[in-house]
Order: structure tokens, then sequence, then C-alpha cells
């Protein structure tokens, strides 16, 4: 091996190692905002599907159990957290959950839904969503969310050809990919929060 490539080793190995440092320093630096930044959104969204909470209680998730449940459903999503709501007196308001569901077109689409106490749906708020613009991304307007408020029902199913039952909703247009992964994704949420009443 010469002497020239002996140099080159070496300052490949040097630049590799000086940038795996830097790399590490900025995780470090960008770890903590990033989750307190996490933490905030997740937040905001659960305000948004339970505004009458006051405070939230952790609820332990045995995620093997659930995600087995699920799949036996036939239901491709996980259930990654589920918090009780709880009013200004401490007493128990409802549920609400993060829910991941993995048939988006565009990949995971992950969202929070609010459940009351008595099973009636309050309503989702998307956490992170990469549909198609213009067709799938219509799922975070409010004509697509708002279908599942105030709904009262064990499973959500969707239409073409406009909603006429309790527990119907009318699908995007052009969207049906996403308009699935919603619907099966709160069916999911529904599911769960029935095993803990």
């Amino acid at each position: 091996m010469s002497s020239e490539s002996i140099k080159n080793t070496i300052s490949l190995m040097l630049i590799t190692v000086i940038a795996g440092i830097l790399l590490g320093a900025v995780y470090e630096i960008t770890k903590a905002p990033i989750a307190k930044e996490n933490q905030r959104a997740k937040e905001e969204a659960y305000k948004a599907v339970f505004a009458d909470a006051d405070s939230f209680e952790d609820v332990k998730v045995d995620s093997d159990k659930v995600q087995k449940e699920l799949q036996e459903k036939g239901l491709d999503a996980t259930i990654n957290e589920a918090m009780k709501v709880l009013d200004k007196s401490g007493q128990p308001m409802g549920y609400v959950l993060t829910v991941t569901d993995h048939e988006g077109y565009g990949g995971d689409i992950q969202f929070a839904m609010g459940v009351q106490s008595d099973g009636t749906l309050n309503g989702i708020s998307f956490l992170s969503i990469g549909e198609t613009a213009g067709l799938g991304m219509k799922a975070k307007e409010d004509s697509f969310k708002k279908q599942f408020e105030g709904k009262q029902v064990e499973q959500i199913v969707y239409t073409k050809n406009g909603a006429k039952a309790d527990n119907e909703i009318d699908a995007l247009s052009g969207a049906t990919i996403t308009t699935n992964a919603v619907t099966n994704g709160v069916n999911a949420g529904l599911y769960y929060i029935s095993t803990l009443q």
C-alpha cells in the first residue's frame, strides 16, 4: 500500500469520525426541543377532540394484546397512546387516543380521537398525514372530520352514495384509500375504548 493510499484512508476515517461526532451533537441538541414540540402538538390535538377536558391521565396500553385483537378484526392500526379525560373535579369524561393507521395512500396516518364516557365520538384531529394534495389531504378539512363528531356507534362505514345511516360517513371523492384508512383507524379506536369500559 502506498503512502498516498494510507494518507487518503486516514483522511477519510478522520472526516467520518468528525461527521459522526457532529451529527451526534446535533441530535442531542435538538432531541429535547423536538420532543417538546411533538408533545405540544399532541396536547393541542387532544384539546381539539375534547375541548372540555381539564386534565389527562395515562391509561396503560397492552400493545401486543391490542395489536393481536385489532389484526383479528382486520384493522391495520396501532393504538399508540390512551389517556383518560378528567373534568375540573377529577371525574372521568371519556378517553382520548393517539391512533396510527398503516393503510394510507401516502403512508401512515396518525390522529387523535376523543370519545365520551357514553361512547359518543367527539371527533378526530390529525397529527401526521401525507396523502395526495387535493385528494387525500382533504381529510384534514372540517367537512370531512366533522362527519365523525357525535357518532355513537360501534363501527363507522363510508359510502360513496351519501351517508344516510348514523354509522355512515361520506367518502372523500377520489381518495377512497385515505377514507378507508381514517375510518379503519377510528374503528380501531372505538373497539379499543369498548374494551376499557
